[in-house]
C-alpha cells in the first residue's frame, strides 16, 4: 500500500487527510494519507526515514518555506514563488519540491473575475501570500501586499483609505485571521469603502463564512471562500504524484 501525508504543526483539523482518504476509498485506490504533525522542521528527516513507503506528501503551515532546504531540487512554480505545498518522491529517493497552491487560487479565482478586477490587495505575507502574488501575476493582475511590517513598495494596514480600497476591488485574505475557533477575528480594514463592484477572496475555509467575508458582503462585494481552492491544489498534488 502506497502512503501520503501531510507535514505541519497542529494539523488535527486537516482538510487534506479527510479529503484524500475519500478519495482512494471512493476511486478504490490502494494507500493511505496521514497528518505528520512535527513540532519542529529538524524532525522531518526521521518522518521519511521511518515511512519509506511514502510516496508523496503535502506541506502546510508553519513548513512550507523551512522545507525546501531539506529538498533536492525544485520545480520552476516552486522556485519562483519561494514555497512548496507538495513533495515529489522521484526514483531513487530524490525529493522535488512543487507548489499548487497557485493553481488551486487560480483556477477558484477564476470563475469570479469581472472586467474591473484588474487590481488586488493581498493581506499578508506568508508562504500562502507569495503563491497569491504568482498566480495573480500570471493572470495579468496587478497587486500590493498589505502587512503589519511593510516593506518598501508595501502598505501597512493603517495606509488603506477610501481611494486604494476603490482601485483595488479585487481584496484577497492570505492570513489566519478568522479560523475556526477564533472566528471573530478579520483583518483590520475599512469595510465600509467596499463596493458592489468588489470581490474578496479568503483563503480559509473553517468557518466556510468568516468575518472578513461577512463584512464585505455588508457592503456588496462577492465574497468566495477558499475550499474549492483546497480540492483544486490537492488534485493537481495527486497528479504530479502520478506523473
Amino acid at each position: 500500500m502506497k502512503k501520503f501525508g501531510l507535514l505541519g504543526k497542529n494539523i488535527a483539523y486537516s482538510f487534506s487527510r479527510k479529503y484524500f482518504n475519500e478519495k482512494f476509498e471512493k476511486e478504490k485506490i490502494d494507500a493511505e494519507y496521514v497528518n505528520f504533525d512535527i513540532p519542529e522542521i529538524t524532525d522531518f528527516p526521521l518522518v521519511i526515514t521511518k515511512n519509506p513507503t511514502l510516496s508523496g506528501m503535502n506541506v502546510t503551515i508553519p513548513y512550507k518555506l523551512e522545507v525546501m532546504k531539506f529538498l533536492d531540487d525544485l520545480s520552476e512554480d516552486a522556485k519562483e514563488i519561494e514555497a512548496v505545498n507538495v513533495i515529489k518522491f522521484e526514483n531513487g529517493g530524490k525529493l522535488i519540491g512543487h507548489n499548487t497552491d497557485f493553481i488551486g487560487f487560480r483556477d477558484s479565482l477564476k470563475p469570479h473575475l469581472r472586467p474591473q478586477h484588474t487590481h488586488a490587495l493581498i493581506l499578508g505575507t506568508g508562504g500562502a501570500s507569495k503563491a497569491v502574488a504568482y498566480a495573480l501575476k500570471t493572470m495579468g493582475i496587478s497587486y500590493k501586499f498589505v502587512s503589519r511590517n511593510p516593506l518598501q513598495e508595501q502598505y501597512a494596514y493603517t495606509n488603506l483609505n477610501e481611494e486604494i480600497i476603490l482601485k483595488y476591488s479585487l481584496i484577497v485574505n492570505t492570513t489566519p485571521l478568522g479560523t475556526f475557533p477564533n472566528i471573530d477575528n478579520c483583518p483590520d480594514i475599512p469595510y465600509h469603502f467596499m463596493t458592489k463592484n468588489h470581490l474578496v477572496f479568503d483563503l480559509i475555509y473553517n468557518p466556510a463564512e468568516t468575518k472578513f467575508m461577512s463584512n464585505s458582503k455588508k457592503e456588496g462585494a462577492t465574497a468566495v471562500n477558499g475550499h474549492k481552492m483546497l480540492e483544486l491544489q490537492a488534485e493537481a498534488a495527486w497528479a504530479i504524484w502520478n506523473s
